[in-house]
């Protein structure tokens, strides 16, 4: 059985950019928005850049959220 993918396309691990030590949203919804206006197919928010170690738990929801 051949099953479909979830995307075509590209998938981006996102950084979480951060300014005085907190997560900076607008600098992410920024981020985002390029991706999205550019094709991007799926975004990897918190994951493969080391934020998940470095988040607390409401940040890295926050970061969830955003993206």
């Amino acid at each position: 059985m051949k099953h479909e993918p979830l995307f075509r396309g590209s998938a981006v691990a996102l950084v979480t950019p951060l300014r005085g030590g907190k997560v900076d949203v607008e600098a992410l919804h920024r981020l985002v928005e390029m991706h999205v206006d550019n094709g991007t197919a799926a975004i990897v928010a918190c994951g493969t850049t080391g934020e998940s170690s470095t988040l607390t738990h409401e940040e890295h929801i926050g970061v969830m959220r955003a993206a």
